[in-house]
């Protein structure tokens, strides 16, 4: 269930009003489907109008191929300039608020392979056992040498202490070994070092053969209303990245995201599902490359390596995803808690903000669905979230993304509170959908994780504080 199917938040209208709105022009929206959506021209708008108009790609809609969708009933004027008067409060706010011009350039990665596509020399180890590549990796080249001896200590041993990587992974992980470390952390390669070369070898064959059988007969052999879905969501996945606007990486992620759908019936293919996957594959695939995985063309790759990312990255996702599930089944009942745990925290951290988005009528879900659904990657840059992730792991894989990303959440909308104080309804929610965090950095995303883990050492353990 997405942010359009929930009660709209809105104030009652006239009669005369509904009229207006019933016979006004009408404007062909290209992602509705099946649901004529008024738009209120008051100055506290309905959710669902604003919604269709500053965020249609978050329509779940499975449209017909061919068939075009409904038309939706519109005041075009009244709406037009209420949102010019909110666009322009919402600048006069984002002039004031500070965001980096040329945000620090990152580390240039050093091509050090002699391949001609730019894959690591010492391949075959990673793909045998990613910890084997201990042993190519220059800690005195590594950004913080110190940080990365210690991780390469308690990754070389024969039975690694989760503990102790999870202690370490909190505040960061080394890129270069960043892959074998979330692969621990997440269950799927084993701590045993002799049981990962033939763990490695059975699951990348299980996921393998299950694709095979699946598209024995092509996509026409596919459940074409799920196929369809994802097709038309991942082109739109990261669209300002290249390595996800490549045909190979878009096959790969299309066909993950299917495998994934058809083991879950319980939830099947939920939008926002697709972005989950994104860090995972990008962070798997830097590890066999010495250039830029974001200007990647995946298609450079041999088969074999692409196979054992593909494969990895599914695996990986559903270890991700199974401690997250009920954010995807019916009514998805995980993210309404998270939503409502949000609200109660935010009401004791910053009272005079949670007064005045109830004032305006703003309900936390209105924008705080896709901060759950999502994780938070439409509001930062990849290199942000995947720097989040390696704390969310360490927390562990069910509590990080779960419990430890409503404070994160809280801390999130605290840290915009001077602004959207400032802004009506309609204001907030467009601030919200274009927050300045392009030029984040790493440092920015640290002091957020600090902030929200302050949060959860006075709340967490004391939940009646909350009440």
């Amino acid at each position: 269930m997405l942010p359009s199917q929930y009660p709209a938040v809105s104030n009652t209208a006239s009669s005369q009003q509904q009229q207006q709105q019933r016979t006004g022009s009408k404007v062909m929206d290209k992602h509705s489907k099946k649901k004529n959506h008024a738009r209120s021209t008051s100055t506290q708008k309905s959710f669902n109008a604003f919604l269709k108009d500053t965020n249609d790609e978050w329509s779940d809609d499975i449209h017909e191929p061919g068939k075009k969708p409904k038309e939706a009933n519109v005041d075009t004027f009244a709406h037009h300039e209420s949102l010019a008067k909110a666009s322009k409060a919402v600048e006069a706010v984002l002039s004031t608020t500070p965001i980096p011009v040329n945000p620090p350039p990152q580390p240039v990665r050093k091509k050090k392979s002699t391949s001609p596509n730019g894959i690591k020399d010492h391949v075959q180890d990673i793909l045998l056992d990613p910890t084997l590549s201990l042993k190519w990796i220059d800690m005195e080249e590594s950004r913080d040498p110190l940080r990365s001896k210690k991780f390469q200590q308690v990754l070389s041993v024969s039975n690694v202490d989760l503990v102790a990587l999870r202690s370490l992974s909190w505040s960061g992980i080394p890129e270069e070994m960043r892959m074998m470390a979330w692969q621990l952390l997440l269950g799927y390669l084993p701590c045993n070092s002799a049981r990962r070369e033939i763990t490695l070898a059975r699951k990348r064959k299980e996921y393998s053969d299950s694709v095979t059988a699946t598209y024995a007969r092509g996509i026409a052999g596919l459940d074409q209303a799920l196929w369809h879905q994802i097709h038309i969501d991942i082109p739109r996945t990261n669209p300002g990245i290249p390595l996800y606007q490549y045909e190979a990486t878009q096959l790969c992620l299309e066909r993950i995201l299917y495998q994934w759908a058809i083991r879950h019936p319980a939830s099947g293919y939920v939008q926002g599902i697709n972005d989950l996957v994104t860090p995972i594959f990008e962070v798997f695939l830097s590890a066999y490359i010495d250039e830029d995985p974001e200007q990647y063309d995946v298609g450079k790759l041999d088969k074999e390596i692409l196979g054992v990312i593909e494969a990895d990255s599914f695996w990986c996702l559903s270890k991700l995803l199974d401690g997250i599930q009920d954010n995807y089944t019916f009514a998805q009942p995980g993210i309404q808690r998270q939503i409502s745990t949000l609200k109660e925290l935010v009401t004791r951290i910053d009272a005079r903000l949670a007064q005045h988005l109830q004032n305006e009528g703003i309900e936390f879900i209105q924008f705080a669905f896709r901060w759950m659904n999502c994780l938070l990657m439409r509001e930062l840059p990849l290199g942000s979230t995947i720097r989040m992730w390696d704390t969310y792991l360490a927390e562990g894989s069910s509590e990080g993304f779960s419990e430890f990303h409503v404070y994160v959440c809280a801390a999130f909308l605290v840290k915009w509170s001077n602004q959207l104080q400032k802004l009506d309804f309609q204001g907030v929610m467009i601030f919200l959908q274009q927050l300045p965090t392009q030029g984040w950095q790493e440092k920015d995303v640290e002091l957020l994780l600090s902030e929200a883990y302050m949060w959860k050492t006075l709340f967490h353990n004391a939940p009646n504080h909350l009440k």
